[in-house]
């Protein structure tokens, strides 16, 4: 897997996903893919639903290609966490002819808290915001590759 990007399209409004067990957070490139946009973190509630979302997302935001993040463990194995994410993949592609290219996740959410703590932000408020944030810094990174490949 020398580019795991390359199934995604070359122009075009990116999703990128960020998959809790409780919450999926989602965000949006601009259209020339520099930057990505946290956009809003989906309450988890049964796959239909949470793909119903999804798909409404892609439709308003006219995006061509999802990018979600993959808990790859540290070593860069994969755990229950990566078999999880790669079965919503599979299930989302049933409804979807859109494109799913999967971005190594480790230490997007802790990176992302470190520059809320940073900011001073509350806990609470941190909690609210850090999904979809974890989902602009995943699909920033697949932006970066993309970029430069």
């Amino acid at each position: 897997m020398d580019n795991p990007l390359a199934e995604l399209p070359a122009a075009g409004k990116l999703l990128g996903l960020d998959l809790g067990t409780k919450t999926i957070g989602v965000a949006v490139s601009d259209a020339l893919r520099y930057s990505a946009t946290p956009l809003e973190t989906i309450k988890r509630i049964k796959f239909s639903k949470d793909a119903e979302r999804l798909l409404a997302i892609l439709e308003e935001t006219k995006s061509v290609g999802i990018v979600l993040g993959m808990p790859l463990n540290m070593d860069g194995s994969e755990g229950p966490r990566a078999q999880s994410t790669r079965a919503f993949a599979r299930n989302l592609a049933q409804k979807t002819s859109l494109p799913l290219a999967f971005w190594d996740e480790r230490l997007s959410t802790s990176a992302v808290t470190r520059m809320m703590i940073e900011a001073d932000l509350r806990r609470d408020r941190r909690a609210e915001v850090v999904d979809k944030l974890a989902a602009s810094y995943i699909l920033q990174g697949a932006l970066d590759r993309l970029r430069h490949a």
